[in-house]
């Protein structure tokens, strides 16, 4: 009974995400309702999603759906169980003009109606990240990333309006299942998070202004690839396991690119996922993952890169570009930084 007035009360005193999204509209510079339109369709889909993944196990939607996507990478059952009730639900909706997807090959030019070409935004997508954890009950999510068009309205979308760089996201956020189904955006004014209760479907603020600190002590990062590392990146990890100060730090990583952010935004600390001798280029996706992820770093107050360059600056050249990634608190990614920057200087000595 206690607990269920504890939830009774919190529930009472926070606002839902519906209620966030019409108090924060006038905020937004494009002020129409197709932002605020967009952001509840996701959070729609979202809801499905969750109601799926919580049911691995039982019914059949874990394991290989036999077939690779565009990278080459199998494909999960929910991988495509994911992407289709995304893509279906902002299609219906009809207030995108177009989709691209991290397990779709192009770009989807959505032309549900005569008034189609006249919607002003594209949605970029990683509809489920870390399918690989999926069989193993360990968090997954999805990430999403809004852009104005930029080809004249009424005309159909083109590559164009999809290769922009992160600074022209107006929108961003994740969605990650977990021990409890959170949705986390921003549109640039500051990061918020929303806990879904299962028992009645609505999204409640649970999480005001998220915020990494500057400084942290978590570092995630694959070590089990230290080897295939650049030396620059091999420096720093064993920066962060030196006993001196407030080290060593602690290893922490799930494989879940929104499960790994998630925690280190709110425990402190640095992703990263750099070139190897294996992904000459990175891994991750810079539209799908990195820009998305950028935008909400930034928001919350840390900083993100690509070893050398802000990762929102970066001019996109394909859909599917991989990029190395370093984001977290402020510090620690500078920090990271110079020891790139040592690195480079030595060697030309």
């Amino acid at each position: 009974n206690t607990d269920k007035l504890c939830c009774y009360y919190f529930f009472q005193s926070n606002k839902t995400l519906g209620e966030f999204i019409i108090e924060n509209q006038n905020a937004f510079q494009y002020s129409s309702g197709e932002l605020s339109r967009i952001i509840n369709s996701i959070r729609l889909a979202a809801k499905v999603v969750s109601y799926k993944v919580n049911k691995a196990g039982l019914v059949d939607i874990v394991g290989a759906a036999g077939e690779r996507n565009i990278q080459g990478e199998d494909q999960q059952k929910l991988d495509v169980y994911a992407n289709n009730i995304f893509i279906q639900t902002l299609i219906n909706r009809e207030i995108v003009c177009g989709i691209a997807s991290e397990e779709n090959d192009d770009f989807i030019t959505v032309e549900g109606s005569d008034s189609s070409h006249n919607n002003k935004y594209v949605v970029l997508m990683d509809p489920l990240d870390g399918s690989s954890n999926i069989d193993v009950n360990v968090s997954v999510g999805t990430i999403f990333s809004v852009y104005r068009r930029i080809t004249p309205i009424g005309t159909p979308v083109t590559l164009e309006d999809f290769l922009q760089p992160g600074i022209n996201q107006v929108a961003a956020g994740y969605v990650i299942y977990g021990t409890s189904t959170m949705l986390v955006y921003t549109t640039g004014h500051g990061v918020n998070g929303f806990t879904l209760n299962p028992a009645i479907g609505t999204f409640y603020l649970s999480h005001p202004n998220m915020q990494f600190s500057e400084d942290g002590n978590i570092y995630s990062i694959n070590e089990g690839n230290y080897v295939h590392f650049p030396q620059g990146v091999k420096d720093y990890i064993k920066y962060c396991q030196l006993e001196e100060g407030d080290r060593p730090y602690t290893s922490r990583y799930i494989g879940s690119l929104v499960s790994d952010i998630h925690r280190n935004m709110i425990k402190g600390g640095i992703y990263i996922y750099p070139t190897s001798s294996k992904a000459p280029k990175g891994k991750l996706r810079l539209l799908y993952e990195c820009n998305p992820m950028s935008f909400i770093v930034e928001q919350a107050g840390g900083k993100a890169s690509d070893g050398f360059n802000r990762i929102m600056e970066l001019q996109p050249t394909e859909l599917h570009e991989r990029v190395p990634f370093f984001c977290g608190s402020m510090n620690m990614v500078k920090k990271r930084f110079v020891y790139n920057i040592i690195y480079i200087a030595g060697c030309k000595t």
